[in-house]
């Protein structure tokens, strides 16, 4: 199913494409009209999207408080959870820092010659500010937490749930057996859904071409080329350390996860795979109670594409803008970027607030990030891509930390073959046989 689904996908992507340059050679003369006729086709993918957010919320809250709930003992959950908090900080160092070296290396914004007007980036940034996501990460209503997806709000509530019955030990097994029918109950739903992602990914495709058309990307050659050549390198720096814990199983992961990677990269939306992430990672060997704890803390503390592109997009402005930022000034960017990062989970377009918020501190020109809009969208399907290869790794590795790591499940399950008519003799003596060696087995004093 796996491998169908990867191909239907792939074959979704090219389509898309052809689609969309046929549509941009037709309509590129009149934007408005490329951007109406690029509308319905990305309703395809709004559709998918919407279906995605609706089981989002119970997904979440049901493989967690299961998960939670099969620990029986606190221990061990706090014992994870400072496992993933290790590797999400050094997975943040790492993504900061090349991002950082990729820029000072190919230096994409020197010659564009920006000058600054004082204009408004077009960006909110009030909506990051450490007092306010503190307060965010605390719901005052499940409801409202599962209204909005609200993944942060809704582990913790999760958490509080799944402590409590382990808490009251026998009296919470009806509640937990009606949480394990739930997490079966969405993602069963959840393979009617995905079932939609190869016409989803047509549509996200075929939008964004019919409305920019390749030139886009010719034009801003040199800033995309940089951008995805730092994200290569982050891909195989996460493979490598990734290789270091899980050894030769760590191709096994990556061929795993080929179908939420394609999701994400057409789509540019992480939420989109989160359903499918479970479902490879349990194939994978990782225990629901691991995947369904790590994974939604991951969504919200380990954006290693996001943090990679954060750093290198605030340097490329400040190139762009001819402006020279000292070593030190950079590593300090770079410092104040690691803060920034965590608190972008529930901000819209949250990479490009952090580059506007950590422009501003620096009193560089905010306005820089409309020059990137332009091609943002391309640049978004890299490092969303990035993010879920990054969340699938440390999921994967903390549990191998643990000693959880259970065997890889055949991604195709072969079903026994009715017996022909010709063997039908064949298969009677052999059925005959086992039942006397069953017989045998049964009332060893006759023999």
């Amino acid at each position: 199913m796996t491998n169908k689904l990867t191909v239907q996908i792939g074959i979704g992507m090219g389509l898309g494409l052809l689609l969309g340059l046929i549509l941009n050679a037709s309509f590129g003369a009149d934007p408005e009209r490329a951007k109406q006729v690029a509308g319905y086709f990305h309703l395809l993918a709004d559709i998918f999207l919407h279906l995605i957010k609706m089981i989002i919320a119970p997904l979440v809250f049901a493989t967690l408080v299961s998960g939670i709930a099969h620990m029986h003992d606190s221990a061990t959950l706090g014992r994870i959870g400072g496992r993933a908090l290790a590797w999400f900080i050094l997975a943040a160092l790492i993504s900061l820092t090349i991002g950082m070296i990729f820029a000072n290396l190919l230096r994409p914004g020197d010659g564009i010659g920006l000058v600054a007007q004082g204009r408004d980036a077009g960006v909110d940034t009030t909506a990051l500010n450490l007092k306010d996501f503190v307060l965010h990460v605390f719901p005052t209503s499940m409801v409202d937490a599962m209204a909005q997806n609200s993944v942060l709000q809704i582990v913790v509530f999760s958490l509080f749930i799944g402590v409590a019955l382990t808490a009251i030990g026998d009296v919470g097994k009806p509640i937990v057996t009606l949480v394990e029918s739930i997490v079966e109950l969405m993602l069963q739903v959840t393979s009617y859904v995905m079932r939609f992602a190869p016409v989803a990914v047509f549509g996200a495709i075929a939008s964004v071409i019919t409305e920019r058309g390749l030139g886009v990307l010719v034009n801003f050659g040199t800033l995309l080329g940089s951008f995805y050549l730092a994200l290569f390198t982050l891909w195989a720096v996460l493979a490598l350390v990734g290789y270091a814990f899980l050894g030769r199983r760590m191709t096994h992961l990556i061929k795993q996860i080929r179908s939420p990677m394609l999701i994400a990269f057409s789509t540019a939306s992480s939420e989109a795979v989160y359903p499918k992430m479970l479902e490879q990672l349990d194939r994978f060997g990782v225990p629901r109670r691991i995947s369904s704890f790590v994974l939604p803390l991951g969504y919200s503390f380990n954006l290693d594409g996001s943090m990679m592109y954060a750093s290198f997009a605030t340097l490329f402005i400040a190139q762009a803008y001819g402006i020279d930022l000292s070593i030190g000034t950079q590593i300090t960017i770079l410092l104040v970027l690691m803060v920034t990062s965590k608190g972008i989970a529930a901000v819209p377009r949250a990479s490009l607030v952090v580059v506007a918020a950590t422009l501003s501190q620096f009193n560089l020109p905010v306005e820089g990030v409309a020059f990137v809009l332009a091609v943002d969208h391309f640049m978004d399907m890299g490092r969303t891509m990035t993010n879920v290869i990054g969340n699938a790794i440390a999921t994967s590795v903390v549990t191998k930390w643990e000693g959880m790591l259970e065997v890889e499940e055949p991604e195709e399950i072969e079903r026994p073959k009715a017996p022909s008519h010709t063997a039908a003799g064949g298969m009677a003596g052999l059925e005959l046989a086992q039942d006397m060696l069953q017989d045998e087995r049964s009332n060893p004093e006759k023999g």
